[in-house]
């Protein structure tokens, strides 16, 4: 490990967020190469109930999203509770928020009460982000990324949801007082094959950054 950076800033906890196709896991497998930290992808091929939640989403939805929250749970749970002290910090390819707010927009009202109760007690074993960092394209870059990488599950999704996870993510973070909230514009900044730009964005990474949102475009 001789070409490992350590950040600067002392983060113990950072969740890089953003839309499908937005780049999340593409980056943390560059900062854990970089930086040595310890990596939490999500396992989303997993979900029994995603195929079928494609095709027919209504019926679906609740299976599918509860799904997703008690194997987010798990893995995090196991995480936390058995750190690597090899490791400086951790670095995850989502938070656990995530799961509330694919949830709002994909089930009714009533499926959405119960699943907001259970969410509320799951959230509250283990520690919340450092620092958030958000990646922002444009729904046609999305697009154009969710076909590029192929997985067959994804082809068929529309612009309009693509839209409407956005939305969810930007009317949380509009009310994220407590943690350190960065939204990276990079619209279509190819930062895997680009190492200046992955430089910038591990540089802001390891920077402190204040509660609240910061706007930064790469």
């Amino acid at each position: 490990m001789e070409n490992v950076q350590q950040p600067t800033a002392s983060y113990n906890f950072i969740a890089i967020e953003g839309n499908i196709g937005a780049g999340k896991t593409t980056l943390c497998h560059q900062l854990a190469e970089r930086h040595g930290c310890a990596l939490v992808l999500e396992q989303f091929t997993e979900n029994p109930f995603l195929p079928p939640f494609y095709e027919q989403p209504e019926r679906y939805a609740f299976p599918v999203e509860l799904f997703f929250m008690t194997e987010r749970h798990k893995q995090l749970l196991e995480h936390f509770s058995q750190p690597d002290l090899f490791r400086s910090f951790t670095v995850a390819d989502y938070f656990f928020v995530k799961t509330l707010l694919f949830a709002k927009n994909n089930l009714n009202e009533v499926e959405f009460r119960l699943f907001q109760r259970l969410f509320s007690v799951l959230n509250a074993t283990f520690p919340k982000p450092d620092l958030l960092l958000y990646l922002h394209r444009p729904v046609d870059i999305l697009l154009q990324q969710i076909k590029k990488r192929g997985r067959g599950l994804e082809q068929n999704i529309s612009p309009a949801y693509l839209n409407e996870i956005q939305e969810a993510y930007f009317e949380y973070i509009k009310s994220e007082t407590e943690t350190p909230v960065v939204i990276l514009e990079l619209g279509n900044t190819d930062f895997q094959h680009d190492p200046s730009a992955f430089s910038v964005i591990a540089q802001i990474i390891s920077m402190q950054h204040t509660p609240g949102i910061q706007f930064l475009k790469l």
